[in-house]
């Protein structure tokens, strides 16, 4: 075999192993949700260390004081900007509501091809933030917290899972998939920390522990 060959050959199967890793990684499950990338372990460990603990009162909640899934462009709302966000193929009507697609949900590695199957996490719910400090916040602020899509706040997933966590923090419960339990977690401390939220000291302990094995 002459070197030029050889080196052809070389080219040839680097360029085609580099394809089929290209599209492996467009295939995996992980590639179809699309939550905003929260900051590094590090980052939110510092971030932790920085939160006021205090003791948690609900008092005076309501889920309406936090208006959400208002209109984002078009006929669009928060829940369907993610779930157009979070899928693979979605096709959407004209009213925006999807009608077809492909949605893995990261917290508990489940598909499903129907978006009545799917809701739309508050990663920190609505109810641990007013625990947290959104008591004394404007409407305005209630809002953009509860539509946030720049944060890593909102994110698709199966909908009785969202339902079984309901508003409760990592000291009580975590995504079934160990996985994605470290990306939860930074994630939880970046949106409070942006937020100026509070943390209790169970859910201080237990974002301390998780992010140890970061």
């Amino acid at each position: 075999m002459s070197k030029v060959y050889a080196r052809r050959r070389v080219s040839i199967l680097a360029a085609l192993s580099g394809l089929t890793a290209s599209v492996a990684l467009f295939n995996s499950p992980s590639a179809s949700a699309a939550l905003p990338t929260p900051v590094s372990a590090a980052t939110a460990r510092t971030y932790l260390a920085s939160l006021t603990v205090a003791a948690e009162d609900r008092t005076g909640y309501d889920r309406d004081l936090f208006p959400h899934w208002i209109t984002q462009s078009g006929t669009c709302n928060t829940r369907e900007v993610v779930l157009k966000r979070d899928g693979t193929n979605v096709v959407q009507d004209s009213a925006c509501a999807a009608t077809s697609g492909s949605w893995y949900s990261v917290y508990d590695g489940a598909t499903w091809t129907a978006a009545s199957d799917l809701d739309i996490d508050h990663l920190v719910p609505l109810a641990e933030a007013w625990d947290s400090g959104a008591d004394g916040w404007t409407t305005a602020r209630r809002q953009a917290f509860a539509n946030d899509l720049t944060r890593p706040q909102l994110i698709a997933v199966t909908d009785n899972v969202n339902q079984a966590k309901g508003d409760q923090d990592p000291a009580t419960w975590m995504p079934s998939r160990t996985a994605y339990r470290c990306t939860y977690v930074r994630a939880w401390v970046q949106v409070k920390y942006y937020y100026g939220l509070s943390v209790d000291s169970a859910e201080k302990s237990a974002l301390t522990s998780y992010l140890a094995s970061c």
